[in-house]
């Protein structure tokens, strides 16, 4: 029961990665809220929905008080909610871009203006933010992602100094996956996805079930010496 009695808030928790974190978190003693604008698809013990669009600066100062009401507190923060919207930079829309800097960013900063502040006063928290190895490598055609996921690694790095900044154990890190079999990747082609493999030394694509188990250590004390850091989970893949 690595987080017992802990409070724990996962965004784009209704499926895919989000869905196996807030999983793993609830088996480990945390009441886990999931926060999403679609549909929950499980059902598990110790986790709670809540439909929230992250991009609502209000809707999330509404979600913050509504769970220090319930709660208390929040003792840990998964930044998972993100989106694509890919294209050639010559033909990336305007609408396009903003639709992924708003989620991937603007999102993040909507909830972590309120709950970071409010770990530091509390003297504990861990933060952990969903980035890709998109945003440290770059690719073709994602200009609006890659920027948005090394923008998650620089936010990390500044929230690990500022939370930490008077003393308060509040950690900050973020996990940059590679290619998961999330619902995304099940649409894709098989020759694709063995092409992906192929990039990676372990030659498989990762499960979401492994971002989850990553993410779980950093929110508990087992980490407790890691701040300011940008894990790579990614099977040793290669750009």
């Amino acid at each position: 029961m690595k987080l017992k009695d802990k409070v724990a808030v996962v965004t784009g928790g209704a499926k895919g990665i989000g869905a196996e974190i807030a999983k793993a978190f609830a088996l480990e003693g945390a009441k886990v809220v999931a926060v999403d604008m679609g549909e929950m698809t499980y059902a598990q013990e110790n986790v709670e929905f809540y439909r929230l669009n992250i991009t609502d600066t209000e809707g999330c100062k509404t979600f913050f008080d509504d769970m220090i009401a319930k709660f208390g507190k929040i003792d840990i923060l998964v930044n998972n909610a993100g989106i694509t919207r890919d294209a050639m930079t010559r033909k990336m829309t305007d609408e396009m871009w903003d639709a992924v800097i708003n989620v991937n960013l603007k999102g993040i900063f909507n909830l972590v203006r309120y709950i970071g502040p409010q770990m530091e006063t509390n003297n504990y928290g861990s933060i952990i933010n969903i980035s890709s190895v998109v945003g440290v490598f770059g690719n073709i055609g994602q200009a609006n992602y890659a920027a948005t996921k090394a923008g998650v690694i620089g936010l990390t790095k500044t929230w690990a100094k500022e939370f930490a900044r008077k003393g308060a154990p509040v950690r900050v890190n973020a996990i940059a996956p590679g290619y998961v079999m999330t619902d995304i990747l099940k649409t894709v082609p098989q020759e694709l996805l063995d092409q992906f493999a192929a990039l990676t030394m372990l030659k498989r694509l990762g499960q979401p079930e492994e971002i989850a188990k990553v993410a779980l250590f950093l929110a508990s004390d087992d980490a407790s010496y890691i701040t300011g850091q940008t894990i790579q989970a990614d099977g040793g893949m290669r750009l």
